[in-house]
């Protein structure tokens, strides 16, 4: 049973740390410059807070992620992971909830406060932008079911029947 616990942790680790590193990776190399009315505009990820947010948010999760990965067999640092798993599932999701907003601001702008969609000047950004929020919600995901399979695994002996 503890092999299998291991090896299903290990997965979920290895396809976590996957897509935040695509996340980050893409989003970092996503940059687009378009001329409109004889203005020329660069769009990259530098220009927006949430983005930047988003960013050092899939960073941290990627490099705990490698340092949970190397530390896994140490048995007093069981407690420490999952709280620290929880702490990063909380960052994954509020740096993907910050970065979606704004991505649909960019999509379909705000007519309220007269905030223009740019996706139709920018359309390789915005599908670049696109691919990395999509790995981010996976890694958000995977990171939520990695803490539900160590939450159960740790409180399994709490709540054991015994006869």
């Amino acid at each position: 049973m503890a092999k299998i616990r291991k090896g299903v942790t290990l997965t979920l680790r290895l396809i976590a740390l996957a897509a935040t590193v695509v996340a980050v990776v893409i989003m970092v190399t996503s940059k687009e410059t378009a001329r409109v009315l004889n203005l020329t505009f660069t769009a990259k990820f530098t220009h927006t807070p949430a983005f930047k947010y988003y960013v050092v948010a899939e960073a941290i999760a990627g490099l705990y992620t490698v340092l949970a990965l190397l530390l896994a067999s140490k048995s007093l640092l069981s407690r420490l992971t999952l709280i620290l798993d929880l702490v990063v599932a909380m960052l994954l999701t509020s740096s993907i909830s910050a970065a979606l907003a704004i991505a649909q601001v960019g999509k379909q702008g705000n007519s309220h406060a007269g905030w223009l969609p740019i996706c139709g000047q920018v359309p390789h950004y915005c599908d670049k932008l696109v691919v990395s929020l999509v790995a981010g919600f996976v890694a958000a995901l995977v990171y939520l079911l990695l803490l539900l399979y160590t939450l159960r695994a740790a409180l399994s002996p709490v709540f054991a029947i015994k006869p």
